[in-house]
């Protein structure tokens, strides 16, 4: 590899590439059979900014020291997980939509990274210093401020759209030039970034409340448990008590989460299973009413079209 290419290569993909016997070649690293398939690649775009594809699945997973930790102490992650949907049935990929995760330095500095056997994500790495002298913080919302300070652990997901996921796609799958890569590929990144920033923006969180990985598990475990039984409306009190956590702090660490309510996050996939099974399924409007727990199709009509803006019928039809 040249060594102008070298420096456009974030450490942890050559370090990989060492424990996989093997090289990274443009900035490409392809997984030999015998540890596994797929691929992994790379791009420092300058001091600010860097881009992680991952792409792959290993026999067995593998601890790696992480060589950039002195860099990540004051970098931001966004990290777009379940965006390779091709090998997962609809119901998989209702659970498992495209989502980002954005967190601050501070909810993982660890100084070991685990690699685990199946990874498709995109990792993208601002530098907060960056992004905070490219903004003015002082009528913006407490979400951005926070995150931009990076001066607690603090993690917020948002659910990736359609406009977000073309952009991600052309990331992936765009054939340009080798003059233009670097460039064309730091300008999506950088375009991803502010559409994400945009959204959390929007956000109204009058106070943020600091996380450790203990919460952050808690709370993934009762979003799963919600989207397991989407005919069965979440009570509070019952998911409090098997998060061993109060009523009030779960909504809480919820809410700032996944910018929403637990009930509303729940409709809101309820709905989106509700449209599958409508649209793919060819199942009646009646069926789908009552698989998903509605025992009025009055109601079920009335929120569908809340979420979609077409009754249940009529988008059957469309």
């Amino acid at each position: 590899m040249k060594k102008d290419i070298l420096q456009t290569v974030p450490s942890i993909l050559i370090r990989l590439a060492q424990l996989l016997e093997t090289e990274v070649k443009n900035r490409r690293l392809e997984i030999p059979k015998k540890f596994g398939r797929g691929y992994c690649t790379g791009y420092i775009f300058n001091e600010h900014i860097r881009l992680l594809i991952s792409n792959y699945e290993l026999k067995e997973d593998l601890i790696i020291e992480n060589p950039d930790i002195h860099i990540l102490g004051r970098m931001i992650v966004f990290k777009f997980q379940n965006i390779f949907t091709g090998t997962l049935s609809p119901k998989q990929q209702l659970k498992a939509a495209p989502s980002v995760l954005i967190a601050t330095s501070r909810v993982n500095t660890d100084a070991m990274i685990s690699i685990h056997t199946n990874t498709a994500t995109i990792n993208i790495e601002v530098d907060a210093d960056y992004l905070n002298g490219l903004f003015d913080l002082q009528e913006k919302s407490r979400v951005l401020r926070s995150l931009l300070q990076n001066a607690q652990p603090l993690l917020f997901e948002q659910i990736i759209y359609p406009s977000l996921q073309k952009i991600v796609d052309e990331i992936v799958a765009e054939q340009v030039d080798k003059t233009f890569q670097l460039f064309y590929l730091r300008v999506k990144a950088e375009e991803l970034i502010c559409r994400l920033l945009m959204e959390l923006v929007k956000r109204d969180e009058k106070r943020l409340y600091p996380l450790n990985i203990h919460d952050i598990q808690t709370i993934y475990k009762v979003k799963e448990q919600m989207l397991e039984y989407l005919d069965t409306p979440p009570l509070i009190k019952e998911l409090a008590e098997k998060a061993n956590m109060s009523p009030s702090k779960l909504k809480r660490l919820f809410k700032q989460i996944f910018g929403n309510s637990i009930f509303s996050y729940y409709q809101g996939f309820r709905m989106k299973e509700a449209a599958r099974l409508l649209k793919e399924e060819k199942l009646s409007v009646s069926d789908v009413g009552y698989e998903l727990g509605f025992t009025n199709l009055s109601h079920f009509s009335r929120v569908f079209k809340e979420h979609t803006g077409m009754k249940p019928k009529q988008y059957s039809r469309s």
